[in-house]
C-alpha cells in the first residue's frame, strides 16, 4: 500500500546507497523502522528504491529528506509529492540469511544478491553480513562458480573477436612487487594481447592501479579501453571506474575499513574480472610468507586448486607460481616509490632493483610458455630479450601516451618534490628479517596510497650487513607532518631485525 508525502532535500551525503529520512512518529504511524527499503516515484520518474534512516527534529511530520545522492541524480521540484511504497524483503537477504547459518545457496539465489549489490537495493549493513558469510562456512566448489558468474555477469564485458587475451595476476599482500606493470609491455611487445585491469589497494600501500595512476590516468570508459587495446595491445587501468564487476569494487568498500579479505572472495574477485576482460591464459603470482595475505604452503595449495578449478569452468588455462617471499619485491613501497622502480628496470637504469626484474622475467616467461609462445625452460629467456632490447620500455611509452600521460618521463624525476627523511641504523649487524606488516603499516602512516607521493624507499636487503649509522630506509611524503607521524611510529615499530 502506498502513501504520500512532500519532498525535502537534505545536503549531506551518505554514501553509495540511496537514503531517504523520515519523521520518528510518521515512520511508527506507517510501521517503519531504520534500515527497511522503501520504493520512491514521482511525476515523470521511475521507482527508486531506498534505505529509510529516522530522525526527531531534521524533518517535519507529512515530509520526505533526500539526501545528496537521490536528489542530485534524480531531480525532483520543491516539495515533490513522492508516492513511497514499502519492499517486502527480497530473496536477496533470505539468501544471505540461508549463508550464515551454513547452508548451500543455488545460482538464483547468488545471482540475487549480486544482481540487488549492482542496483543499490541493499545497504552496507547487507553487504557486511554477504561478506562475512563466507566465514560461517566456506563456499562451496559450485557457489565459487555461481558468485564468479554472477559478478561478471551482472557487468560490462570486454569482447574482442579472434584475438587471444592472456593476463598476469598477483593475489597480492606483498610490499613492492609490481611485476605486473612490467610483463604488460614485455607480453603486449612480444605481440600477445594484454588489456589489465587493477583495483586499487585494499590493506596495502599501492595497488597496480595506484601506481599506473603517478605515470597515466587509468580511468576509461570500456569503448575507450577497446580502442588502447587494439592500438598497443594493452592497457592499465583501474576496473573500478568502469562497469566491469561493478559488485566486487562494492564488496571491496566494505572489506577496506576492515582491512579483510577472505581467501573465498579474493579468487572470486580476481577470476570473476578475468572472466568479463575474456582471458584465455591467466598466470597467478602467490606469494606465500609470514607477511602475505597467504601465510603457508597448505592455504597456497588449497587457494591454488580453487583457481584451476574456476579455470576449468570458465575455459581459462591458468597456471599459479607459488614464490616463498620473506620481504618486499624491489626497493621503494608507495605509488611514487613503487613506479620508480618499475621504470628503472624499464629504462634499464643502473639503480634498478634485480629482484623485481627478475621476478617479472620469471612471470612473462610463465605466461608466454603457457599460451604457447615459447618453449617450456624457454619463455624467460625470450621475456628478457624484449626487456634488453629496450621494446618494453618503447611499448610502455606507447600505453602511457595513449591512457594521456607522458611517455618521456624519466624514472628519476618521478619523486622529485616530496619531504623526506633518511633513517639510519642505530647498531651495527647483520639484517636477519623484515617485517612487511610493519612497512605497509608505516607506508600508510606516511599517507599512501591516497597521497601518490608516500612511502618508504628501503636501502637494505636480508643478508646484509650494516654498520651503525648506515641509511636503512628513507621516508617520502607530501607533507612534514606525515614524516613526523612515521618517525614517532618507529619508536615503537620495528621494520629490520639486525642482530
Amino acid at each position: 500500500m502506498a502513501f504520500y508525502l512532500k519532498s525535502k532535500k537534505l545536503n549531506i551525503e551518505t554514501g553509495d546507497y540511496p537514503e531517504v529520512l523520515l519523521h520518528e512518529k510518521e515512520a511508527l504511524n506507517f510501521g517503519i523502522h531504520a534500515g527497511d527499503r522503501v520504493g520512491l516515484s514521482w511525476y515523470r520518474r521511475k521507482k527508486i528504491f531506498a534505505i529509510v534512516d529516522v530522525a526527531e527534529k531534521e524533518i517535519k511530520p507529512g515530509q520526505i529528506g533526500l539526501f545528496e545522492e537521490i536528489w542530485k541524480k534524480y531531480p525532483c521540484r520543491k516539495d515533490e509529492i513522492i508516492e513511497v511504497n514499502m519492499v517486502e524483503r527480497p530473496l536477496s537477504v533470505h539468501a544471505i540469511n540461508k549463508k550464515l547459518i551454513g547452508e548451500e545457496l543455488t545460482y538464483e539465489e547468488i545471482y540475487s544478491v549480486i544482481n540487488d549489490i549492482v542496483k543499490r537495493k541493499l545497504g552496507s549493513i547487507e553487504l557486511a553480513y554477504f561478506v562475512a558469510s563466507s566465514f560461517a562456512k566456506p563456499y562451496t566448489l559450485d557457489e565459487l562458480y555461481y558468485l564468479t558468474k554472477a559478478i561478471a555477469d551482472t557487468g560490462e564485458k570486454l569482447v574482442l573477436p579472434h584475438r587471444t587475451i592472456v593476463d598476469k595476476h598477483s593475489v597480492g599482500g606483498l610490499a613492492g612487487n609490481r611485476t605486473t606493470m612490467i610483463v604488460i609491455p614485455i607480453i603486449a611487445a612480444f605481440g600477445l594481447y594484454i588489456p589489465k585491469t587493477s583495483s586499487r589497494a585494499i590493506t596495502s600501500p599501492a595497488g597496480t592501479a595506484d601506481t599506473m595512476e603517478v605515470l597515466a590516468p587509468v580511468s576509461f570508459s570500456m569503448r575507450k579501453i577497446k580502442e588502447l587495446v587494439l592500438k598497443n595491445k594493452a592497457c592499465m587501468i583501474w576496473g573500478g571506474g568502469l562497469n566491469i564487476a561493478p559488485a566486487d569494487d562494492l564488496i571491496i568498500k566494505v572489506t577496506r575499513p576492515l582491512s579483510i579479505e577472505p581467501y573465498d572472495k579474493m579468487i572470486v574477485s580476481i577470476m570473476a574480472k578475468k572472466v568479463a576482460m575474456g582471458v584465455k591464459y591467466l598466470v597467478i603470482d602467490m606469494p606465500i610468507g609470514p607477511g602475505t595475505k597467504i601465510k603457508t604452503l597448505r592455504v597456497a595449495e588449497e587457494v591454488e586448486k580453487k583457481f584451476l578449478y574456476l579455470g576449468r569452468r570458465f575455459g581459462i588455462k591458468i597456471e599459479v607460481v607459488k614464490m616463498p617471499a620473506r620481504e618486499p619485491v624491489g626497493k621503494g613501497i608507495g605509488p611514487a616509490l613503487e613506479a620508480r622502480d618499475v621504470l628503472r628496470v624499464l629504462q634499464r637504469k643502473d639503480k634498478r632493483p634485480l629482484d623485481l626484474e627478475s621476478k617479472a622475467l620469471i612471470m612473462s616467461g610463465k605466461l608466454l610458455e603457457l599460451a604457447g609462445q615459447a618453449k617450456r625452460g624457454k619463455g624467460k629467456e625470450a621475456a628478457a630479450e624484449i626487456l634488453k632490447s629496450g621494446k618494453a620500455w618503447k611499448k610502455m611509452q606507447e600505453i602511457i601516451k595513449s591512457q594521456g600521460g607522458n611517455p618521456n618521463i624519466d624514472a628519476n624525476s618521478v619523486t622529485l618534490g616530496g619531504e623526506y627523511f633518511r633513517v639510519p641504523s642505530q647498531k651495527a649487524g647483520k639484517v636477519t628479517a623484515v617485517d612487511n606488516q610493519a612497512i605497509d603499516e608505516i607506508a600508510r602512516t606516511l599517507g599512501a596510497p591516497v597521497e601518490k607521493m608516500a612511502g618508504i624507499y628501503l636501502h637494505k636487503r636480508i643478508g646484509q650487513r650494516v654498520n651503525k649509522g648506515d641509511k636503512l630506509f628513507t621516508f617520502y611524503a607530501q607533507n612534514k607532518d606525515r614524516i613526523a607521524l612515521a618517525k614517532k611510529a618507529i619508536e615503537k615499530i620495528e621494520i629490520y631485525s639486525i642482530n
